[in-house]
């Protein structure tokens, strides 16, 4: 049994933060760890399911909060986004009740964050809340300085270049 779980950050404005977490994640079910994937923003039946499909396979459980985010759904009220994102906390935090999870993933909560659904203070309350064996992991542009002092690992992904900028399409097998 590890002595001290880690909180590790991906963020940054490059492609590649939820890849990295489940990189991550493959290698720790290769070591038999329990894991959870709890997902803002990403709505699988639009896009992603072939990597919502993947993490199945390999016994990881995933959950799903928010899956719509206004800026490609004009229609959805801040309040109704908002109230999905505290549902997504609840959820992390009935989780963390649980002891038999070795690593969960909340994926894209630091856009929560970034984007005013969720507040600084509603995710550190979090960070603190994390039981004391428990890898968790969040992914998503904007994790703050506060954040970023918390945890054990950052890893900024930075947007060098990118085949958007020369007129290619979302690619299946490279964006979902």
């Amino acid at each position: 049994m590890k002595e001290k779980g880690l909180i590790l950050v991906y963020t940054g404005d490059g492609k590649g933060k939820s890849t990295a977490a489940m990189g991550q994640v493959i290698r720790a079910a290769g070591h038999g760890f329990k894991i959870g994937w709890v997902s803002f923003f990403k709505d699988p039946p639009v896009f992603h399911q072939a990597e919502f499909n993947s993490l199945q396979k390999l016994d990881i459980d995933v959950f799903f909060f928010a899956r719509k985010h206004p800026y490609f759904y004009k229609n959805l009220s801040f309040d109704e986004v908002r109230g999905e994102c505290l549902k997504g906390v609840e959820f992390v935090k009935e989780l963390f009740a649980d002891e038999t999870w070795d690593m969960l993933v909340l994926d894209e909560i630091n856009i929560t964050m970034r984007d005013g659904f969720l507040k600084e203070k509603e995710i550190l309350s979090l960070l603190e809340a994390k039981p004391k064996n428990l890898d968790l992991i969040l992914t998503g542009r904007g994790a703050t300085e506060k954040i970023i002092e918390k945890a054990d690992l950052v890893s900024e992904v930075k947007n060098v270049k990118h085949h958007y900028d020369q007129g290619v399409k979302l690619r299946e097998g490279i964006e979902y």
